[in-house]
């Protein structure tokens, strides 16, 4: 049984939420700050209103690739919409701040959009992505410095622009880091999805295309997905579909 703490008691209560991965606090655009989803919903007894979804990922845990086939891999574990959303105009910059990420957790971060008609109806099955950004490997060897290396230097914060001519309406965000710490062996590579709804507004008209399904976006035995971060190599081969900008 859930049981009636405070925010403020459970997260003092689960301090092992903090020290270990990470999740996303809240984004800021134009200044302006709009919270996300603290996994601490669980343990209270009235769940908060966020633009965050809410997942079961308590643990701090990922989504593996044995699960990528799963529902999970789109908004995090058994993840459930929820009714606030962030305000951007096409063209924004949407800073995202995770509370804490480890340095041994390298790895690309991806950030894709899906048109919703109602946040409030929103599934995960009901999503169809478009990748919109993707930052990576950058220099250096075995590992090199990565995308989170950047993430970590930033205050735990990493940005993704809206297209410049995108179509105003609802959309969610899902922002999510892969670790490949341990992505050398098959079903090793951890995947941390995170998503928010966003209220793209702006004069922009170029709508997104079909997008893909969150199960169609990853396998197991993907390139990028397994991947030897202590190997010898120079580039990363990025999972998923090309990043789209027929909006830019």
């Amino acid at each position: 049984m859930r049981c009636s703490l405070t925010l403020a008691a459970a997260a003092a209560s689960l301090v092992s939420l903090v020290e270990g991965h990470g999740y996303v606090t809240g984004t800021k655009v134009n200044g302006v700050w709009t919270e996300a989803q603290n996994p601490n919903w669980f343990y209270v007894s009235t769940s908060p209103a966020t633009a965050g979804w809410k997942a079961l990922n308590q643990d701090n845990g990922f989504v593996e690739p044995a699960s990528f086939g799963s529902a999970d891999i789109n908004c995090h574990k058994s993840a459930k919409t929820n009714t606030k959303f962030v305000s951007a105009n096409a063209g924004d910059t949407v800073t995202v701040y995770w509370n804490t990420w480890p340095d041994s957790h390298k790895g690309p971060i991806n950030n894709y959009l899906a048109p919703v008609s109602s946040f409030a109806s929103a599934t995960p099955g009901s999503l169809s992505w478009t990748k919109i950004s993707q930052t990576g490997y950058i220099s250096g060897s075995n590992p090199g410095n990565w995308a989170t290396d950047t993430l970590i230097a930033s205050n735990f914060s990493s940005t993704v622009k809206i297209p410049a001519k995108l179509k105003a309406g609802n959309y969610v965000l899902r922002h999510e880091i892969i670790a490949l710490h341990a992505a050398g062996s098959d079903n090793g590579a951890q995947a941390y999805p995170q998503c928010v709804n966003i209220v793209v507004g702006g004069s922009g008209s170029v709508s997104l295309p079909g997008g893909t399904p969150g199960t169609s976006l990853y396998k197991r035995n993907d390139p990028g997905i397994l991947f030897s971060l202590y190997g010898s190599f120079n580039s990363y081969p990025y999972p998923g579909p090309a990043v789209w900008t027929g909006a830019n």
